[in-house]
């Protein structure tokens, strides 16, 4: 919608006040808010000062309070009141330098007229840019228009020009000749023929996903309703963490035992220490095995073909992260789990799918990518990933974009270098987990890589989807890459093809994008061919990013 031409959305500031009206929005945890705001303060500033070179002012609609330490919108009543004192006709100018709940903000701009701007710093530390393609995604959602920008220090010319351009017409128009219409008749027969076999099944015999609380982190976008997923053959059982941790419960301690020795005799580290508010304990390992072992059972008694854990509010506060059970889950080969009765192996030599953060977009996707990858013969481990950050890299790598991808949750061994060899878990950090809990941190492993993203757009499911390569980049520059970021967690450095860093943060409806491997260029380019064929088959409307030589 940032490229949105419809001229009942185009506004002339130049003939108003010129002024509008900045608000930000921020976390639900004060620990996060308090640690974060000294990096939005700056960015404001810079921001305001972007704007001031065309004589337009922006005025915080909402003040620094002096007893929570910060100044953001950081719950939905708080967003509500805010807008309500702002004229529905006047400018909007988003700021974000964070991580962010887009909730906060939905219900005041869903009646506005005025034009919206979503800005964005770009930072591996303060991640806005994340924080502004979720809020983009879920804009997009709601069908309200808006505009986007991002910058690296706010006073170069494509912020300026941005600025300048949303100014005199309410919109910035961006470059999105990356993106093209399906064309079927450039499937192959044989993948065509497989993805639409792939597809009927699907929506005869039908697939559950488990669904552990929905709504994580505010991520309106990552709600898929009901009536859209059923037409693809999929439905929820809608699961609660508070029967997880009853689960746990019943998990014995020789199982647990038994999981973690599995994972010593197959090389993976884990980083112990002894203070328990700052390091990974061995308790905590431990809790999350048994989170692991208990989401198996569940997805095995409910007949869930994925799952996802939502692993922020509230079960935080209860017991240490999910990221170690999520990405064992999605690894072919992990630790075995047992049904308590009848001493059967569950799910035996097979993954189960895990979309992180009940993210149900990555759920469709890890599901079909699971099934296909399968019938090919693949490696069906994928995963969702934040598009966290990235640099350029001048003569190297075809000069093309180098993205930073990240998750804490759900990246399986497999993708990494040397496998479980080349895992290692560090603890997360205590600002956001306060029971802590270990990553399953590691570099991918260079190769080739189908990526893609569900979301919707008009009341119906769409997918962009494209191709890429994982690239391997010098030790030291790794290094950099991993502790500008979150050193705890895995890192994925890619380079998506046929698009620039511009294009797709102008596209892109979604935080999240979802990766797997393909052995060879040309099997990547034949597991997207039947990808296509089975998102048609189950309704979603399919559209080609970048250099993709099918569809």
């Amino acid at each position: 919608m940032s490229d949105n031409k419809n001229p009942q959305h185009q506004h002339d500031l130049t003939i108003s006040k010129r002024e509008g009206f900045l608000v930000a929005s921020g976390d639900l945890r004060l620990s996060a808010n308090q640690e974060c705001w000294s990096a939005q303060e700056e960015m404001e500033a810079k921001l305001a000062d972007a704007f001031s070179k065309f004589d337009f002012n922006l005025i915080r609609a909402h003040p620094y309070d002096p007893n929570l330490k910060h100044g953001f919108i950081w719950n939905q009543r708080m967003g509500m009141d805010v807008f309500r004192s702002i004229p529905k006709e006047a400018p909007v100018i988003i700021a974000i330098a964070v991580w962010q709940y887009s909730y906060h903000l939905l219900a005041g701009l869903r009646d506005r007229s005025g034009p919206i701007l979503t800005v964005a710093n770009w930072s591996g530390k303060r991640p806005g840019l994340v924080g502004l393609l979720n809020l983009n995604g879920c804009l997009t959602k709601l069908g309200i228009p808006y505009s986007t920008i991002w910058s690296e220090d706010f006073t170069d010319r494509f912020l300026l020009n941005g600025i300048e351009e949303w100014l005199h017409t309410g919109n910035i128009v961006h470059d999105l000749s990356h993106v093209r219409d399906l064309d079927m008749t450039r499937l192959p027969k044989e993948e065509y023929e497989l993805g639409k076999l792939l597809g009927k099944q699907l929506k005869e015999k039908k697939a559950i996903l488990g669904i552990f609380d929905e709504g994580c982190m505010g991520m309106y976008n990552a709600i898929i309703e009901d009536e859209l997923l059923n037409e693809c053959g999929i439905y929820k059982e809608r699961l609660s963490q508070s029967a997880l941790l009853a689960e746990m419960r019943s998990v014995k301690d020789c199982e647990v035992n038994a999981a973690k020795t599995w994972l010593d005799k197959r090389g993976m580290t884990f980083n112990f220490g002894s203070d328990k508010a700052t390091q990974l304990t061995e308790y905590q390992v431990n809790e999350q095995l048994k989170m692991y072992i208990a989401a198996v059972r569940i997805a095995h008694l409910f007949g869930c073909d994925a799952i996802g854990i939502q692993y922020q509010q509230g079960l935080k506060d209860m017991t240490p992260a999910s990221d170690l059970a999520e990405g064992l889950l999605n690894n072919v080969e992990r630790p075995p789990v047992y049904h308590q009765q009848t001493g059967e192996e569950i799910f035996p030599n097979q993954a189960l799918p895990h979309f992180n953060e009940v993210d149900e977009g990555a759920a469709i996707d890890c599901l079909i990518t699971n099934r296909i990858w399968t019938a090919l013969g693949f490696d069906p481990a994928n995963t969702l990933h934040d598009i966290r950050w990235g640099k350029d890299y001048p003569g190297l790598f075809d000069d093309a974009f180098i993205w930073v991808f990240e998750i804490s949750g759900a990246v399986p061994p497999s993708h990494l270098r040397g496998g479980y060899t080349g895992a290692v878990s560090e603890r997360q950090v205590p600002m956001y987990f306060p029971l802590g809990g270990g990553t399953i941190k590691g570099v991918s492993k260079p190769g080739e890589i189908v990526w893609s993203r569900v979301y919707i757009e008009g009341g119906k499911l769409h997918a962009d989807v494209g191709r890429g390569t994982v690239v391997e980049l010098p030790h030291d520059e790794e290094t950099f890459l991993s502790e500008s970021t979150d050193p705890q967690w895995p890192m994925m450095p890619a380079r998506l093809h046929g698009i620039s860093r511009n294009q797709l943060m102008a596209r892109h409806k979604a935080n999240h994008i979802h990766v797997v491997y393909a052995p060879s260029p040309l099997l990547a380019d034949k597991a997207l061919a039947v990808k296509i064929s089975m998102l048609v088959e189950i309704g979603i409307e399919v559209h080609i990013c970048g250099d993709v030589k099918v569809g």
